[in-house]
């Protein structure tokens, strides 16, 4: 996941950043509103078959922001069409102020100092509502994620995946049936100040037909990647080859460029 931090407290800014990495999010901060509005609204990628997708999952979003207030960057997302979730995180409790943030467009309103795990809570609460999750666990098949945890199950045994493997695997097991560009999956694994590699997202997914089932992610050519609906008749944990869905040919996977060198620890 995806987030934006708009906060100019600095103090608060690098353990916000520093917990949600630990997480496993990646995390772009900004510190004044003019530049957190122009973040929230950036053009939108293009998907396959036209549909918009916006840069960020989530917006982390203080009140009391120098150049542009927290209300005004708010009621400029909104107006621009952006349905992008926005947790506000201010020091400001009174009940007019959280109405008034609420009325605005917020989504949840977190008053300062707050705990850093209610605040992971929180970003996982609402990704359940934008995903229209009622349950917090993912359920694909026989692969099972708890988000809460990053911990990971096929057929109810447990399966280490590496932090990015992780993300990545939550960001196609939320939406199945969507393919997405590598551009676009880069986009919900790395931050503005991380380093991406050339074929890091191609290493990640081979990994993860490795370890979860070769039939778990289909590569349509030419346009990206898509872990297919099941009602489709995808059998999760199917060892065997894939089908690649433009040509029909076997695929099998992508020869892996380079080793995963991604620190352990993505789930537990």
């Amino acid at each position: 996941m995806r987030v934006l931090l708009i906060e100019d407290d600095t103090m608060i800014g690098d353990s916000v950043r520093l917990a949600l990495r630990q997480e496993g999010f990646a995390v772009d901060w900004v510190r004044d509103g003019e530049a957190g509005l122009s973040a929230a609204t950036q053009p939108p990628g293009v998907a396959a078959g036209g549909a918009a997708e916006g840069q960020h999952d989530l917006v982390l979003l203080d009140l009391g922001l120098p150049r542009r207030s927290g209300l005004d960057v708010l009621s400029g997302m909104r107006a621009r069409g952006v349905a992008t979730p926005v947790l506000i995180l201010t020091a400001r409790d009174a009940v007019a102020d959280r109405v008034a943030g609420l009325n605005a467009g917020a989504d949840d309103y977190l008053v300062k100092p707050f705990d850093l795990q209610e605040l992971v809570a929180r970003i996982h609460a609402l990704a359940r509502r934008a995903q229209g999750r009622a349950e917090p666990l993912v359920r694909y098949g026989a692969i099972v994620l708890n988000p809460a945890t990053r911990e990971v199950t096929l057929s109810g045994e447990p399966v280490h995946l590496s932090a990015r493997e992780y993300a990545l695997l939550a960001a196609l097991l939320a939406r199945p049936g969507k393919v997405w560009s590598v551009p676009q999956l880069q986009e919900k694994l790395y931050g503005w100040d991380d380093e991406v590699g050339s074929n890091t997202v191609e290493v990640y997914i081979h990994a993860l037909r490795k370890k979860l089932g070769q039939g778990l992610i289909r590569n349509i050519r030419g346009v990206g990647y898509v872990c297919p609906k099941l009602d489709e008749g995808v059998q999760q944990g199917d060892n065997g080859g894939e089908k690649d869905s433009e040509t029909g040919s076997e695929t099998g996977s992508k020869k892996d460029g380079g080793k995963d060198n991604e620190a352990a620890g993505g789930a537990r």
